[in-house]
């Protein structure tokens, strides 16, 4: 399992001071991204080799509210992968409480938007 914290700043509120509900999307993404890097693969050269991620489908259930000035924390954990897909379940918390859940489908592509397998060195990683 991968832990990534995040502080809610005045820019991820409403006007009522509640997370609005697109910006946890952006707060698992983040955690993503952080994942990865912190499995030591290089997402720019990657890119620059012609191959990107692409989040193929989300599946979301919004829990509890989070608020301004709270500390959450997003937590990634793999559940399925094989040749080209990478399927997650990530969670945002706030302490003991799940506010976020989304399972989230991931795959590779060429930057041209072709399919392709996910880099080996990343399903060695998984496995």
């Amino acid at each position: 399992m991968h832990s990534f914290p995040i502080s809610v700043y005045y820019e991820d509120t409403d006007m009522a001071g509640i997370v609005y509900h697109a910006n946890y999307l952006k707060f698992i993404e983040r955690a993503r991204s952080d994942w990865v890097a912190a499995m030591g693969v290089d997402q720019t050269a990657l890119r620059e080799a012609g191959q990107v991620f692409v989040v193929r489908r989300i599946e979301a259930d919004y829990l509890g509210s989070a608020h301004f000035q709270e500390n959450l924390e997003v937590r990634t954990l793999t559940k399925t992968v094989t040749g080209a897909r990478l399927i997650l379940d990530q969670q945002v918390w706030r302490g003991k409480d799940l506010l976020f859940q989304a399972e989230v489908t991931v795959v590779c592509a060429t930057t041209d938007g072709q399919p392709t397998r996910l880099p080996a060195e990343l399903r060695q990683k998984l496995h």
